[in-house]
Order: structure tokens, then sequence, then C-alpha cells
């Protein structure tokens, strides 16, 4: 009796050492890979045509074939595409980067055409492409799709990739394109998880209007109340920091809570049911002001440097992971006896997916300029195209809601729902590498460097006032133009430059309230035995 039990334990022991060890290999491999990622990205660091994101997918669909071959046709990637996986530890790092290292300059100088491009523009966006595959997916045989399969259809490809378009662009070259392009690349990701969200949780069987105002404020509420999140995180650490002077002892640990805080916010926004993206963003923005100038000097260069890292690896994960997912045999062979309609579906989305942004981009443009009296304010119309082109890529968010919306686990038994996975992942991978490889080459042509340059980074025309920030820069230095902004002589003034006369109040109230309590640029931390504090024990009594 006891001999039987003891050999199941036994075997069922062995069973989980063969698993743990799967897992272990799978692990081996996939970091191996990740490192093959960097290796060959640095060695076509020159080339014009490829960008890490293209080499990580490239990458990861050959070994994909490899195993694919090697398991004889059963499976083609050693981890399963988790949403969780994406949401909770990829996204996290590579959003509070970009608002680490933004150049706020640029990105609040165009915070209101950013927030039209990003929230209005991904509802034009999802409006278009629901209704268009609504239209075309009903004379196509593709299976059993209701309302709310259509509706969230449009927030899974009104989701642009921004990780993929800010490899693409260049940050110094481009400064206007590039914050316009990832400015609404943050909030479209947003955007797009909410309308994804709100979609899954309301009755779309009896739309009315009263279901409509409730979408429309729990969207503002979402909006404002992860912003608000994220700037309190964000100051809560500037506070603890400045105020307990961790360098003093361990550089270690300031770093560790910097990190720390910002992960918290994240999952902070998550708890309660908010936009962690929105949260991390603002949280970023909040630390580089304020957090990152509290901390000692060494602990400034490798936070810099640190979250840059994450980020850089998060993003190789991700398109080696889609890469490799690609090809889930599981999936296709749901769409193998049709190909036909595989394809039909692909184009007819990636055609929407155009018209959509298309539908917004110009538009907008053209408002956005009605508002702005200087040329050299202006969005052109070369701009604009490159701005249409570059938002058409499609990457991780898109795969992650469409596997959320599509599969159970990573795994679907129904043909409509393969065929819309399928057609997920080639629009993905045709717009990542084909749109990607493009975009360079059309920003050559449309903009050469030396009009980029001189256009955007050094018009004689444009006065300093006009390229002051909102908030201070973290690590930007563009401190000395402040002294250029006249304060607002009458109501007319206040009228007509209204951004000037915000960048002076806040300049007032920020050295005023905030930089005494939270700390930021000028704020230089005691540590016993440094530098500052010898200077400073040298120095003349009375002084």
């Amino acid at each position: 009796m006891v001999a039987p039990q003891l050999a199941a334990v036994v075997s069922k022991l062995q069973t989980l050492s063969t698993s743990d060890h799967a897992s272990v290999v799978s692990l081996n491999i996939f970091v191996a890979l990740l490192c093959t990622c960097i290796v060959i990205g640095h060695l076509l660091e020159e080339n014009r045509w490829m960008n890490e994101s293209i080499t990580a997918l490239v990458i990861g669909l050959c070994t994909g074939v490899i195993i694919l071959l090697t398991s004889g046709g059963k499976s083609s990637h050693l981890l399963v595409f988790s949403e969780d996986l994406f949401f909770i530890y990829l996204l996290p790092p590579i959003i509070f980067n970009a608002g680490f290292q933004v150049k706020k300059k640029q990105f609040f100088r165009n915070f209101i055409t950013i927030m039209l491009f990003g929230a209005v523009g991904t509802l034009i966006s999802c409006t278009v492409i629901s209704l268009g595959v609504i239209q075309f997916f009903k004379q196509m045989d593709i299976g059993s799709l209701d309302i709310g399969d259509f509706l969230a259809i449009g927030a899974i490809f009104a989701a642009t990739d921004s990780v993929c378009t800010l490899q693409v662009l260049n940050q110094d070259e481009t400064p206007l394109l590039y914050s316009l392009v990832f400015g609404e690349g943050v909030v479209n990701d947003a955007t797009s998880v909410v309308l994804f969200n709100a979609i899954q949780s309301f009755d779309l069987t009896n739309i009315n209007p009263r279901i409509a105002l409730e979408f429309i404020g729990s969207f503002f509420y979402l909006f404002l109340a992860s912003t608000f999140l994220g700037v309190i995180v964000g100051l809560v650490s500037a506070y603890i920091i400045k105020t307990l002077y961790f360098g003093r002892h361990s550089t270690d640990r300031e770093f560790a809570l910097m990190m720390l805080m910002a992960y918290l916010s994240y999952i902070m926004a998550e708890l309660f049911y908010l936009s962690g993206i929105l949260t991390v963003f603002f949280c970023g923005i909040v630390m580089s002001h304020y957090t990152w100038h509290n901390v000692t000097e060494s602990s400034r260069v490798t936070t810099k440097h640190a979250f840059a890292t994450l980020s850089f690896v998060a993003e190789t994960f991700i398109f080696l992971y889609v890469g490799m997912d690609a090809l889930d045999i599981e999936k296709w062979r749901f769409v193998s006896d049709s190909p036909g309609t595989s394809v039909a579906v692909s184009s007819v989305l990636l055609a929407l997916v155009m018209a959509g942004r298309a539908a917004f981009v110009f538009p907008l443009s053209f408002l956005s300029n009605l508002a702005k009296k200087s040329a050299s304010e202006k969005i052109s119309f070369r701009q604009q195209i490159i701005i249409w082109w570059a938002g058409l890529m499609r990457g991780a968010v898109s795969m992650a809601l469409a596997y959320n919306q599509f599969t159970r686990l990573g795994h679907t038994q129904l043909r409509a729902n393969a065929i819309m996975i399928t057609s997920t992942i080639t629009i993905v991978l045709f717009s990542t590498v084909v749109f990607g490889i493009i975009t360079k080459r059309l920003i050559r042509f449309l903009l050469p460097h030396s009009k980029v340059t001189t256009s955007m980074l050094s018009d004689p025309s444009t006065p300093k006032s006009v390229t002051v920030p909102l908030l201070g820069s973290g690590q930007d230095s563009f401190e000395d133009g402040l002294g250029g902004i006249p304060r607002p002589s009458s109501i007319r003034a206040l009228l007509t430059t209204p951004t000037h006369t915000v960048h002076h109040y806040w300049r007032k109230f920020d050295d005023a309230f905030m930089r005494p309590v939270f700390g930021g640029r000028g704020f230089v931390p005691f540590v016993p035995g440094s530098p500052t504090e010898r200077s400073e024990h040298n120095q003349p009594q009375w002084q």
C-alpha cells in the first residue's frame, strides 16, 4: 500500500524536476538571445535601415523557426506570451524612463497638441477602426464576433507602439517630432488601455446617452487621478530623500528608494484601477525635476544609467518575445485551411489603421496650427506626414490587448479568435519591420539633417522665451533661458502669450514653495566627508 504511493510521489518529483530543468534551459537560451540582440544591434548601429527593435524581432523569428523544426512542429517559443508579464514587469521601466529622460522643454511646449493627438486622436482612430471592422468583417467568413469584440478591435489597433517609434526618431535631430510622437505615444497607450477596459466593463448591448456620459466621466477621472497619483508619489520620494539624507550612510539606499517608489506608483495605480502608464510617466517627470537633484552626485549618474538600461533590456525583451511567439503553431493551425481569409483580415485592419490615423493627424494638426502665431511653432505638412507614418507601427500593447480579448491564458480554440490573434501578429511584424525601416529614410527625405537642425534648434526667429519649459529640466540644461521670461503687464498680454505667462508664474511658485520643501535644481545634499562639506568647512566664518 505504501510502495505505490511512494512510487507516485517519486514520479511526481521527477516530473517537477524535469519541468524545472526545462524552465532553466529556456531562460538560459532567452538570456543568450538577449545578449545576441545587444551585440548585433551594436554592430548595426550605423545601419540606416535597421534598428534594435527590428533586430530583436528578426532574431526572435529565426529562433522560433529553429524551435519549430527541432520540436517537430509542436512549438515555436520558449515562453508563452502573457499580458500580465508585459503590463506588470516589462512596460513600467520603459514608460518611467521615458518620463525620467524626456526633454521637458519640448514636451510641455507642445502639451496641448500632444493631448489632442493622444486622447482625442485615439478616440477618433478607435471609432474609425471599429466602424470599419463592423462594415467589412460581416462580409467575411471569420466566425462569430459580437459588438464588444468589434469595439475591442478598435481599441487594440488604436494603440501605437511608442517603444518602436522612439527608437526610430532621434530626440536631438528632430526635437519637435520626437516630443509630439513620444508624448502622443504615452497618452495613446494609456487612452487605449482605458478604452479597452471600459469596453470590457460596460454593458454594450444597451447603449444610451447615460452610459456615454458615464464613459466620458470615467475617462477624465482615470486620466486626472492617474496623473495626480504619479505626481504625489514623485513628490513623496523627493521629500523623503531630501529630508533624511540617505547619502550620508549609503548611496545604495537612495537609489533603491527611487527605483522602488517609481515601481510603487505603477502598482498602486493598478491597485486602484487607474492607468499605471500615466501614473509612472508623470512620476518619472516629477522625480527628474525634484528627486534626482536631491541625491548624491554618484547616485545621479547611477540612476540615470540604471533606468535607461532597464528600459533598454525591457524593450529588447518585448520584441524578442513577440518575434518568437509570432510562429505559435497552435493559432496558425486554425487559419491554415483558409489563408486567404487571414490575409484579407490583416489587409483590411492595416488599411483601417492607416485611415484611422490620417483621420485625426491632419485635421488636429490644422486646429493646432490655428492656435499658433509663430511659423516656427506650427506643424508643417511634411512633419504631419512623418507623424502620421511613424505612428502606424503597432507593437506589444496591441499584442497584449489582443491576447486578453481573444485568448484564455495564451490559448484559444475558436477559429474567429485565432484569426484575430494571427492578424494582430501579422500587423505587428509588418508595421514594425516595414514601416520602421522606411521611417528613417522618410525623415531624411522630408527633413534633411541640415534643415532639421537649423529650423528646430537654432532658428534665429525663435525667441528664448518660446523654448522655455513648463517644468524645469531634470537633467537638461536650459535653465539660463528662464531669466528671459517677462512678467505679463496686462490682461491682453496674459491672453496673447498664455504659455509665457504660465511659465512665469510656475517658476515663481516653484522657487517660492516647491523647491524649499521638495528640493530640486540647486539643492546640494549634505554628505559628511564630501567635497561640498569640506568646501563649506574651509569657508571664512564671516561668509
